[in-house]
């Protein structure tokens, strides 16, 4: 009897959630594979998942999400209330725009040289001016650019940049340069510098909320644990990770203190995805390549059965269940350490209610 009531209850909640207003009026996605939802499908690249078995449980099939299913995105989207997900800035139209972009795509990163020997990427820099090209048209939707930029004030934005710029550059040292001419603390020194910038170009066309995820456990993934032939973590690249992260969270603290109004927040993926590891197998739930595109799923290869066993779907990528626990302890968070300084589900409504939880 109480498992059905707990059922009943989710349900009641999950309608609730979509049938109420959004807890904010638009939301914006940068970012990578983890979050690309189609913008990918048509570009000249190998970092595409528009093909099966990847989105074997999206309810249209393959979308071009990196998963079986929802990605993190999706999720987040689910828990601010919106009845739709955010549609890709490849085919986002009209007035939907008002409500927000997905501007992320696969194999991109904070460097814009970074995953170029996949094939065409939308490196941040980029993304940042299609999100010029979407505040045009917001503005003459509303009238003035000095109204959009009040619309985009009440936004909620996600970063979630980096990781590429380990795998996809400083890890491959066959093709990219990066380890040869810095060392793992300069090179994050130097990322932070360029992101940091980014991002105050992100604050001046308007983002005022913006929660930016920190780095996984890199050193953890399918594809580390292959390439160093071993069952345990890889010390070395986890290691140059923590270094991008504690900047990251430094950073948070001076754009918090040098711009105005400025709300922004750090997700603690490296804590959540240690802990999310623990409970799940580790292993890829699809058949991965073992070529160009290496440790991606095999098209239509069927996954395994079992889906929801599994923290990976791919060498890189999370199943939908993954991302459904990430998402949920980004937006609100399990431990306090999940988030600093506070939890997406604050952020949006606002910081009286952090401090009346305190």
């Amino acid at each position: 009897m109480a498992c059905y009531v707990t059922i009943i209850t989710s349900i009641f909640l999950v309608l609730n959630l979509v049938e109420g207003a959004p807890q904010v009026p638009c939301y914006f996605i940068f970012g990578d594979s983890l979050l690309d939802n189609g913008n990918n499908n048509d570009l000249n690249t190998a970092a595409r998942a528009n093909y099966l078995p990847y989105g074997v449980d999206f309810p249209s099939g393959p979308t071009g999400r990196f998963s079986n299913g929802r990605n993190m995105a999706d999720f987040l989207a689910e828990h601010l209330g919106f009845d739709h997900y955010i549609p890709p800035f490849a085919s986002a139209t009209g007035y939907e725009i008002l409500q927000g972009v997905n501007y992320a795509s696969g194999s991109a990163g904070i460097r814009n040289d970074t995953g170029s020997h996949l094939g065409y990427r939308i490196y941040l820099g980029k993304q940042l001016e299609n999100h010029k090209v979407t505040i045009s048209g917001i503005a003459e939707l509303l009238g003035s650019t000095t109204t959009a930029k009040t619309h985009l004030n009440k936004c909620l934005y996600i970063v979630g940049m980096g990781s590429n710029d380990y795998i996809n550059n400083f890890l491959m040292p066959d093709i990219y340069p990066t380890s040869q001419l810095y060392t793992p603390s300069q090179y994050a020194t130097l990322l932070i510098e360029q992101y940091s910038q980014q991002l105050k170009d992100l604050y001046e066309d308007g983002a005022r909320k913006i929660a930016l995820f920190g780095l996984s456990q890199i050193g953890c993934i399918p594809d580390q644990l292959k390439k160093h032939s071993t069952l345990l973590c890889v010390d070395s690249t986890n290691k140059a990770v923590q270094l991008f992260n504690q900047h990251l969270k430094t950073l948070v603290d001076d754009l918090n203190t040098n711009l105005p109004d400025a709300q922004f927040i750090y997700i603690n993926m490296y804590d959540i995805s240690s802990a999310i590891a623990l409970t799940l197998l580790n292993s890829p739930c699809c058949q991965v390549s073992k070529t160009m595109p290496e440790g991606q799923c095999i098209p239509r290869k069927a996954p395994c059965f079992l889906r929801a066993a599994h923290f990976f779907y791919d060498n890189f990528h999370p199943t939908e269940l993954g991302n459904s626990i990430s998402t949920k302890r980004a937006y609100s968070a399990l431990l306090p350490s999940d988030s600093y300084p506070m939890d997406i589900r604050h952020l949006v409504m606002g910081n009286k209610l952090y401090y009346d939880d305190q």
